[in-house]
């Protein structure tokens, strides 16, 4: 008689607990606790503190390099619109002087005509290209007197340099909307750069806004510091100078020194006219007299001197002559970062004017304020 036992299935197992029911439990175990390993990181950690000052910073500067473009662009479209103007001024009387010469020339044809020349053709004359080809073409050339042929010859003359004053018109046109383009661009660029920057300031908590401000305090007591040593060494430089010149003569101060009569004049009323500012916004692409960006001070301070600087920083720094940073003077300027994107104006010990950045105001500070984030890159001295 056949058995009846129940098949059980082989393999090890543990008493009480069948062996699949374990694995499943097993298996879903750890997908939860990936599940949960991978959700952990999902969640962006916050920050630190210098992590966003670093990054405002950044931010700041690149508006600042943005604000430089925009001053460029600025300036080179405000020269083509004048130059527009100017040629299309030009263009239209050199227009109406045509328009009454065409008329002159369809009189002489008129009367060549009545005195048994060949009919003249009005449309054909007033769309000539050259009317002196349109009055041989009709044998009118030859009837004409010496008076009516120069009027000619300086009808023709005249329509080719309309011709090219239109052409020149058009080109600068073209390149007006170019500039346009590039200063909207411009712009919009600086705007973001800001609104990012006020974006993640505004994230701050009050306790975190004033931690924010004791590291800047610290930053600018170690600005100080260096401002003071770097005063303290030209100093003992200029007092060992005095004491070798006996030796060495006095000789004479060459045009554009620090020591000469008239550059130290004009040093003193630039550095008068930017201490007055002190206190006024920054804003981006102004040049006073409410408010400034850093070219825009210095291009007003020394333009109160009676020097002409350049809009840009770019082009401030190439408007006069480089110097050591150990060598600086008052009225230098002193031009930061890589891209040249900051300037400020000199002082005297250690210190300049210049106007920082958005939400700040023209200030009295080290040339060191800002650091290693914010190297100094020249020393130009202007006049």
């Amino acid at each position: 008689m056949a058995s009846h036992r129940k098949w059980r299935p082989t393999g090890t197992g543990i008493a009480g607990i069948r062996t699949p029911g374990l694995a499943t439990a097993a298996l879903t175990s750890v997908a939860l606790l990936s599940q949960t390993a991978n959700a952990a990181p999902s969640a962006d950690p916050k920050p630190s503190l210098e992590e966003v000052e670093k990054k405002v910073n950044d931010l700041y500067h690149q508006a600042e390099a943005a604000t430089e473009k925009y001053n460029g662009a600025k300036e080179k479209t405000s020269k083509q619109r004048k130059r527009v103007d100017t040629l299309l001024d030009d263009v239209a009387q050199r227009t109406e002087k045509l328009n009454s010469a065409r008329d002159e020339l369809g009189t002489f044809a008129a009367a060549q005509y009545r005195t048994g020349a060949a009919a003249p053709d009005t449309a054909s004359l007033l769309l000539a290209d050259n009317p002196q080809d349109y009055f041989d073409q009709t044998q009118l050339m030859s009837r004409l007197t010496s008076r009516q042929k120069q009027a000619v010859d300086d009808y023709a003359t005249e329509q080719a340099a309309t011709t090219k004053k239109r052409q020149e018109a058009s080109e600068s046109l073209q390149a007006l909307s170019t500039s346009q383009t590039t200063l909207k661009s411009t712009k919009a660029q600086v705007q973001q750069k800001l609104s990012d920057a006020r974006e993640l300031l505004s994230k701050l908590t009050a306790a975190e806004k004033a931690r924010l401000a004791a590291i800047e305090e610290k930053q600018r007591a170690e600005a100080k510091r260096k401002a003071e040593e770097l005063a303290r060494k030209q100093a003992a430089e200029q007092k060992q100078r005095r004491q070798e010149a006996p030796q060495q003569g006095s000789g004479s101060a060459g045009p554009g020194t620090s020591t000469d009569a008239a550059y130290a004049t004009k040093t003193a009323k630039a550095i008068a006219f930017a201490r007055a500012q002190v206190g006024k916004p920054y804003v981006w692409g102004a040049t006073g007299p409410g408010s400034y960006d850093c070219s825009g001070l210095t291009l007003a301070a020394w333009k109160a001197a009676g020097v002409t600087l350049p809009r840009t920083t770019w082009d401030q720094v190439k408007a006069g002559t480089t110097v050591p940073v150990s060598d600086i003077k008052p009225g230098d300027l002193v031009f930061f970062y890589d891209d040249l994107s900051h300037v400020g104006l000199y002082i005297g010990n250690g210190m300049m004017i210049h106007a920082p950045k958005p939400g700040a105001y023209v200030r009295e500070e080290s040339i060191y304020y800002a650091g290693d984030t914010m190297p100094i890159h020249s020393v130009v001295r202007p006049a």
